[in-house]
């Protein structure tokens, strides 16, 4: 990174909403993924299950996933990302972003212009429910014999054949990433979970693995789809450690010869705890409202200065949240945050709606799903966004 002259102000390090500079904390989970990586790259083997990251938002899957995605593409993977959304299906996606990894590592013109016509009819099998509408394109544009492949068979087709080809080049291999997979549909889900266990039935010919996050609902959204999805490897993600924290707001300064007060760090995690999106942001608005140059020192007077703009942003979220809820969800919230902060059990939830607990679950479940609460124990949930149960308690004073 290039230091501007000392005379003038130091661009904002820190990246809110973005993938950071530098990944604090995330070195055991990095490592999953790495493992699963060496895997392949050693023996040319599918390397297990799905690996599956899972945690509310703003904790930093996306990030994880984006750095292994780099990490990946520099020992000679070919690397397909998407992330799934409810309003379409995600595996005509998976189709073109297959396509787009091809095309990066660069295979021959021949390759290509046969890979196209073969994902084109990919796409096409797959169809826009996932359902199978025609029938596979070759190399010389006949119809296959097999016009009504299964969309499991097509996406094994698919995989299998886009590993090789990365592979028998002299790469590694194929890693798709796949964000945000509590969003795809049960039929997605199980198409994917029953390739993929079908071509580990031959893993020494299948050179890849499957990388994915999702919020906490996802585990579950997985089993639903298919039983045998609970032998994917599950793997939460909690908010950092202090110590975590720190190393997350001081590593990018250093990198401008800016340095943080032990009193500023304190005050910043003490506001905000470990949650990694709003260290972020706190750390952009402390930057912003000090404007250092190089050998300047963030104090906790420049962290009062900047933390009030974080709240703006906080307060936006905040309301985001409230407004996405239905009438009998925010009378779940302003239950659940009128028993205090921290885990809350189901009962008293129930009891602050004046309800039997058995009645609470519909709009549990829903905001479990919209990420706003998560489980943490048996009959236990909290809010995910640090601050919103008190912001629901204010509200309600107003």
């Amino acid at each position: 990174m290039t230091t501007p002259p000392a005379t003038e102000a130091l661009p904002d390090p820190y990246t809110p909403g973005q993938v950071p500079r530098v990944l604090a904390g995330r070195a055991v989970e990095l490592g999953r993924i790495r493992d699963r990586l060496g895997r392949v790259a050693s023996f040319g083997e599918l390397a297990g299950p799905l690996l599956v990251f899972h945690a509310p938002r703003g904790l930093g899957k996306t990030s994880l996933l984006r750095t292994a995605e780099r990490e990946a593409a520099a020992i000679g993977f070919a690397s397909a990302w998407l992330a799934c959304s409810r309003e379409r299906p995600f595996l005509p996606e998976l189709v073109r972003s297959v396509e787009r990894a091809l095309d990066r590592v660069d295979l021959r013109v021949e390759s290509r212009r046969r890979w196209r016509d073969r994902l084109t009819s990919l796409s096409v099998e797959l169809g826009v429910l996932g359902v199978s509408v025609g029938g596979e394109v070759d190399a010389t544009g006949d119809r296959s014999p097999d016009a009504g492949a299964a969309p499991i068979g097509a996406l094994e087709d698919l995989l299998h054949e886009a590993a090789r080809a990365v592979r028998d080049r002299g790469g590694a291999g194929l890693v798709v990433f796949i964000d945000e997979l509590h969003a795809a549909s049960a039929d997605d889900l199980a198409t994917l979970l029953n390739a993929v266990q079908n071509l580990d039935g031959d893993r020494d010919d299948n050179p890849l693995t499957v990388v994915t996050a999702g919020l906490p609902v996802t585990p579950e959204a997985i089993i639903r789809a298919a039983t045998f999805g609970e032998r994917s490897a599950f793997v939460p993600l909690d908010v950092l450690s202090d110590d975590d924290a720190r190393q997350l707001l001081v590593l990018p300064s250093d990198a401008l010869g800016v340095t943080w007060e032990a009193d500023a760090l304190e005050a910043v995690v003490r506001r905000v705890g470990g949650h990694p999106y709003l260290l972020q942001l706190a750390g952009s608005c402390t930057w912003q409202a000090l404007r250092p140059r190089a050998g300047a020192v963030v104090d906790e007077a420049a962290v009062d200065a900047g933390l009030p703009a974080a709240e703006v942003q906080l307060t936006a979220m905040h309301a985001a949240r409230w407004g996405s809820a239905t009438e009998l969800e925010r009378t779940f919230i302003s239950a659940m945050a009128s028993v205090g902060p921290g885990n809350v059990t189901r009962a008293r939830i129930a009891a602050a709606m004046g309800v039997d607990s058995r009645s609470i679950s519909v709009p549990r479940e829903r905001l479990i799903e919209k990420g706003i609460i998560e489980p943490v124990g048996h009959g236990l949930v909290r809010f995910t966004m640090p601050g919103f149960d008190a912001w629901v308690r204010a509200r309600g004073q107003d």
